[in-house]
């Protein structure tokens, strides 16, 4: 291996001592050897920092860095800073990759110059495995075909279900040059604990020159009842207003207007994944979380994107109806339906 790696693999580690060890076994199963893995141990309370620390004092280009708790886009930030890899990838420690996912990316890498690659991914929940894969043809992809087949399609994949990514924003299924990810990863606001991938990953696609897509099945993902979206509360309403805001702000309509549409479409999705549950969870008085609801749906990113999806698009006849609610500002069947 050289002296400055092909890739640098960032592992975010929080209280995950369950799925640690399997987690860096695939890394280390890989058939691609010319790498670095970063852990970044983020304040766990269990026994995830010894994990960490035990697999860096057996392997020379492991390195384990220990910070207090600040979260995920800090504890990925804080192991870019760390990176030397030409590219870039992520994997979240409680999730597998198959052995060959850095040999077919990093070879594509290599032999096309790709700015980005994407690979398909499973998430495996306790009773099923969900097979996630791009609707897009496998292949390399210039500037000039990214603008016709992918972008128009890369958020919202608009021949699919409500809500189908074009290309999914997580940041695990893919390799970014180390120069093309960076400025992005580095400003996402640590406040986002929710829907941080597509600050990062979004920008960083419409900015590359040629992205490529391997069509095989290489990361899994593992979906718990564990997982951060079983835990809503209002302060989630907040982080959703900061994602919006600030992909309005970062994303040029005069230069890609095929993105208004994509984004109307996905701040409704976002809304319907976050509004659902707080409003399940919410103790505040009948007014306040009668307030909440209204200054929510007054919002003007969310009072836009609803009034601009159609309902038919809208998939699940609750979704459809609380869709119709929130475009209305119709609190008392809002609550009518969130309990039946």
């Amino acid at each position: 291996m050289s002296s400055t790696p092909f890739l640098s693999i960032l592992v975010p580690v929080y209280n995950v001592e369950k799925y640690l060890s399997s987690c860096i076994d695939s890394i280390l199963a890989q058939e691609w050897t010319d790498y670095e893995l970063i852990l970044v141990d983020d304040g766990s309370t269990d026994a995830s920092p010894g994990i960490c620390d035990a697999y860096a004092q057996k392997y020379d280009f492991i390195h384990c860095f220990h910070q207090a708790n600040g979260g995920l886009p800090c504890a990925r930030q804080q192991g870019f800073t760390h990176a030397r890899g030409q590219y870039v990838t992520f994997v979240d420690s409680d999730d597998w990759i198959d052995s060959s996912m850095y040999q077919l990316m990093c070879c594509a890498a290599r032999d096309t110059g790709a700015d980005v690659v994407c690979c398909n991914y499973t998430a495996v929940t306790p009773k099923k495995e969900i097979h996630c894969c791009s609707p897009f043809a496998d292949g390399l992809y210039d500037k000039k075909q990214l603008a016709e087949k992918i972008y128009p399609q890369m958020l919202y994949y608009s021949d699919g279900d409500f809500f189908t990514y074009g290309i999914a924003p997580s940041l695990c299924n893919k390799l970014f040059r180390r120069e093309l990810i960076g400025p992005n990863l580095l400003r996402v606001p640590l406040s986002v604990k929710l829907g941080e991938d597509c600050l990062a990953s979004y920008i960083s696609l419409l900015q590359a020159s040629s992205i490529y897509f391997v069509g095989k099945t290489l990361y899994y993902y593992r979906s718990n009842s564990t997982s951060l979206t079983h835990y809503m509360d209002d302060k989630r309403l907040l982080e959703n207003h900061t994602l919006f805001d600030m992909l309005l702000e970062i994303i040029d309509f005069s230069r890609y207007p095929f993105m208004e549409r994509q984004l109307d479409y996905y701040i409704a999705y976002q809304c319907l994944l976050t509004l659902i549950p707080v409003f399940r969870n919410i103790t505040a008085s009948c007014a306040d979380s009668r307030k909440l609801f209204a200054a929510e749906c007054n919002y003007p990113p969310v009072q836009k994107a609803f009034h601009a999806v159609k309902i038919h698009d809208i998939k699940g006849l609750h979704n459809k109806i609380f869709t119709f609610c929130i475009r209305h500002r119709l609190y008392g069947l809002f609550r009518f339906f969130l309990k039946h």
